[in-house]
């Protein structure tokens, strides 16, 4: 991995794209500690200093309390879900996704309008949030509209930096936002494990010490899992090309598919925990519910609830996840339109279901890996007792988000190599 920066920083065109990447991430830091417009400065800095009330998808999503960018992209992620649902459930969707790049333009568009719907929505509650926490300095009519103008603004304007990061960066850009919002937190986890060991008994201390060794250990585990993947052989069947009587045989090669072991990757955990916690979400504009208070206490991932919910979501959206990006029957017909074959299974509905049983089992090894990832920390957490402020969840993340990076800039050097070589 060092080698692969060391190249990117020699060749002048990445270097510009890393740069540039970076000056977004600190122009996107700076917008997260920005307070909205009518707050009280110094109510602001106390209750952002004691809040205590971050979620787990609220550190992934991003933003900060009370802040310009205090919902991240989280109105995005949320509009993203309920696209791929409705995928499914609406036929002109559907067909607009089997258009190829000129039909997930037109989605993506539509994502973003939904997007822009669900961050007004999502303002509005934590306007009730902010309002009972005494955070306004003049609570009227006139503050509340500026505070959502400015958070459904910040919003945009962060998709927009996703965006930017996209088309002229290294990479997917809304997965660097999120792996910035990770690692933005770590040094609080960190400090707080410190904090624990220095002022805990020798007990506290063992427990701290395997608490890290145990996030080593994840790390590994999880970069083991995500470059996991089954190749299935494909033969390609001999041809025989020529004319005038001068024959040669072609094809006859041997080739592969890959599936990666988790084919959904972060998507499946993000989308349970953006689903688990839209209770939460309604909390903010139902505070005295008595009723919903008791529904998010017990939904929350280290209660054994939302531990048992939060299985099951990542099992689900795994499958449901898995079922968009892998089509057997496609997979199949382009297999035998081009002459391949999978050795000892029969071209057309044959190849279709080895390749559909092949996903279904990489899915469930895939979740239940990713569960076990997930869940680890938490069920650490309940015997040590010690709250861990980053956990499976976070580091799963991050190491998918940084072995993409590496990824995409080990092809980009690769496009390079060959064009000064042809050249």
């Amino acid at each position: 991995m060092s080698n692969v920066f060391a190249n990117v920083w020699k060749v002048q065109d990445l270097r510009k794209k890393v740069l540039y990447v970076l000056l977004i991430l600190f122009v996107y830091r700076i917008g997260a500690n920005i307070p909205l417009p009518g707050v009280n400065i110094q109510s602001w800095i106390i209750l952002r200093t004691g809040f205590t009330g971050q979620t787990l998808i609220a550190t992934i999503t991003g933003g900060g309390f009370g802040t310009l960018f205090a919902m991240g992209i989280g109105p995005y992620i949320t509009a993203s879900i309920i696209m791929q649902l409705l995928t499914v459930a609406v036929p002109s969707l559907e067909q607009l996704k089997k258009e190829g790049e000129t039909g997930n333009k037109k989605i993506e568009k539509i994502t973003r309008y939904l997007g822009l719907v669900m961050a007004f929505f999502q303002s509005v509650g934590m306007i009730f949030a902010f309002n009972n926490a005494g955070l306004f300095l003049y609570p009227n009519m006139l503050t509340y509209s500026i505070a959502v103008i400015s958070m459904v603004a910040g919003t945009m304007f962060v998709m927009w930096l996703g965006e930017l990061i996209t088309e002229k960066g290294i990479g997917n850009g809304i997965s660097f936002m999120i792996f910035a919002n990770i690692l933005s937190g770590v040094p609080g986890g960190v400090m707080g494990l410190y904090h624990e060991a220095r002022f805990g008994n020798i007990v506290t201390v063992i427990f701290v010490v395997a608490l890290v060794i145990l996030f080593i250990a994840l790390i590994v585990f999880a970069v083991l899992v995500n470059a996991g993947e089954r190749r299935i052989p494909v033969q390609n069947s001999k041809k025989m090309i020529g004319s005038g009587g001068a024959y040669q045989n072609s094809g006859g090669n041997t080739s592969y598919i890959p599936l990666k072991v988790n084919i959904a990757g972060v998507m499946s955990i993000i989308f349970a925990l953006s689903l688990l916690q839209f209770p939460t979400l309604m909390q903010t504009v139902f505070q005295n519910n008595n009723t919903l208070n008791t529904v998010v206490d017990h939904l929350q991932i280290t209660m054994p609830v939302g531990a048992i919910l939060y299985v099951i979501l990542i099992i689900a959206f795994t499958f449901f996840y898995t079922s968009f990006a892998i089509n057997p029957t496609e997979m199949a017909e382009n297999m035998k339109k081009n002459g391949g074959f999978i050795p000892g299974i029969r071209p057309g509905k044959p190849t279709s279901d080895y390749i559909s049983k092949t996903v279904h089992r990489l899915s469930w090894i895939g979740a239940i890996f990713y569960v076990a990832l997930a869940m680890i920390p938490v069920i650490f957490q309940w015997i040590s007792g010690i709250e861990v402020g980053f956990g499976g969840t976070t580091l799963l993340i991050v190491t998918g988000v940084a072995l993409e990076i590496v990824k995409n800039l080990e092809s980009q050097l690769i496009t390079r190599h060959y064009k000064g070589f042809l050249q």
